[in-house]
């Protein structure tokens, strides 16, 4: 039996998935005449398969449209598909292009655009960010390096395919997914940066990228790249006349990269700038008198967390880290530190996914620093602590208030430790050396509770830097991804929460939300749930 997702009639936001923040700053101005100035942090890259940074993500919502974006209660609904179907087991998918779409180069955008891009994301010496997003579609195993006996630490062999089996080209607007196993959320992956497709003129032979290609990337969405990609430059973007989907109300746009929120604030209030998606923490008690109501907030779905490095023996027992989550009080932290721009998490997963309980942390996520203290010291809780953090990322005051909380609500000694570079502190803790409690965020890819379950707690996670291992943690998953409806699936997905907040292989801090502010030159600023401005719904009042 197929069962199929009809386009539903809804004005496109273009939006994208990602599982990375960067920090915004200064730039030179510069753009296109009309053009509405957007302020960005310096993209990491701009080819969708390695694109998983916020800022980039932005740029390529410009460029690209996806499959499918995400409605007001951030389900899935097609844009570049036509309609997309499935058999009962969820594991067959099959989606119908829509027709008319083309790159900004003329081309036909086919079902071959879609099939190569993602075969170039799987294969592992590619090196893409978003290769793992591939990971549940047939064959995604074979496009991987292996380990010849499985004990390391052995060269890994090459690949055994460099296409992933499960794709099938029916016809030239038709692509059929075969998954390894069911996937109930499948049409949610979509929606993200690694499934957008590419022209030809990407390859320089098949499944090898063509040499500058990212510089003068070629897209199928609103606007096309004028100029190409200079790094630290102004990116400069024009409205693609041919686009099939809606039509942006903007003629042209340009990103400006920063390296400081506070200058591109500045320039803000100057009328540099026109949207700024991020405002300073510093500045957010001036900016209803600064911006009046030129300013907006959303939730976003980002959770910071504190996790526990599972192989340090003092972190062993539960009873040690929930205590430690118990002496935190997290609304003085966000009442203090962030001038009550986030909001105290008590959950594992994001308020912006289907399925969220605020509470599901329950008494390991209350302040109760009485219990905290006593429940600490029956564990035999170590009497120091560290907090190690990434020192690029502002974390620096929070992490100082969290330490001073635990000095005062346990009786210990507390001390902050950076690192340089959030892939530093990784490495340290790959190489299973004593970091303490370590500093994470997890940005999701698409809405699912899946999304942030998966990932960060399944003994084969791609993030599960905490190291926890639970076998019916991980059963439940399964069983949840293979849930027919809606209902079971949350059902099985809130029993592994629940297991979550037995074990606290993690403490969830806060949640992010999205303050940002634009100009007088702009109106109708829109944020996706991924802090995306949508460029479509988009005005200038010039």
């Amino acid at each position: 039996m197929v069962l199929r997702a009809l386009a539903v009639p809804l004005s496109i936001a273009v939006v994208v998935g990602l599982a990375g923040c960067d920090p915004l700053g200064g730039g030179d101005a510069g753009g296109a005449p009309g053009a509405v100035q957007v302020a960005v942090a310096e993209p990491r890259h701009l080819l969708p398969t390695n694109t998983n940074d916020a800022d980039g993500a932005q740029v390529l919502s410009a460029l690209f449209a996806p499959l499918v974006a995400y409605d007001e209660h951030n389900r899935p609904y097609e844009v570049a598909a036509e309609y997309i179907e499935w058999t009962r087991d969820h594991r067959v998918w099959t989606i119908k292009l829509k027709d008319g779409f083309t790159f900004h180069d003329g081309e036909r955008v086919t079902a071959d655009s879609y099939i190569n891009a993602w075969n170039y994301g799987a294969y592992a010496p590619n090196n893409q960010a978003n290769g793992y997003l591939f990971g549940r579609i047939a064959g995604y195993a074979d496009t991987q390096p292996t380990d010849p006996d499985g004990a390391g630490p052995e060269p890994a062999t090459d690949p055994a395919a460099k296409t992933l089996s499960g794709l099938e080209k029916v016809d030239d607007l038709t692509v059929r997914v075969t998954l390894s196993a069911p996937f109930t959320e499948f049409m949610s992956m979509l929606g993200t940066t690694a499934f957008y497709p590419l022209p030809s003129s990407a390859w320089q032979s098949p499944g090898v990228l063509k040499p500058g290609f990212e510089d003068a990337i070629v897209g199928q969405g609103p606007f096309k790249l004028t100029g190409g990609w200079k790094r630290g430059e102004p990116i400069q973007v024009a409205r693609y006349e041919p686009y099939a989907g809606d039509k942006p109300k903007v003629p042209a746009l340009t990103f400006r990269p920063y390296t400081q929120l506070t200058a591109a604030y500045g320039d803000l209030l100057d009328g540099d700038l026109d949207v700024l998606r991020t405002l300073p923490t510093e500045r957010l008690a001036d900016a209803a008198s600064d911006l009046g109501d030129r300013r907006g907030q959303r939730d976003g779905s980002t959770l910071q967390m504190l996790a526990f490095p599972m192989y340090q023996p003092e972190f062993a027992k539960a009873e040690v880290r929930r205590a430690i989550s118990m002496a935190i009080d997290r609304d003085a932290l966000v009442r203090t530190v962030f001038d009550g721009a986030q909001l105290p998490a008590r959950a594992f997963v994001s308020p912006v996914v289907p399925g969220y309980r605020p509470d599901s942390c329950t008494a390991a996520c209350a302040f109760d620093p009485e219990a905290a203290k006593r429940l600490y010291a029956e564990a035999g809780g170590p009497a120091t602590l560290r907090i190690t953090y990434n020192d690029d990322g502002g974390h620096q005051e929070w992490i100082e208030a969290t330490c001073a909380q635990l000095r005062a609500n346990l009786g210990v000694t507390c001390e902050p430790v950076t690192e340089p570079r959030f892939a530093d502190l990784l490495t340290r803790v790959a190489k299973r050396e004593p970091v303490g409690l370590f500093r994470m965020a997890w940005p999701m890819d698409y809405p699912s509770m899946e999304n942030y379950l998966t990932p960060l707690y399944s003994m084969t996670g791609s993030s599960n830097y905490a190291g926890y291992r639970n076998a019916e943690f991980d059963t439940l998953l399964t069983e949840a991804t293979r849930g027919v409806t809606e209902a079971e699936m949350q059902r099985k997905y809130r029993q592994a929460e629940d297991l979550l907040a037995k074990d606290m292989p993690v403490i969830p801090l806060r949640f992010s939300q999205y303050n940002y502010g634009y100009s007088a030159k702009v109106r109708n600023v829109k944020l996706d749930l991924f802090g995306n401005v949508d460029l479509v719904a988009l005005e200038s009042t010039s």
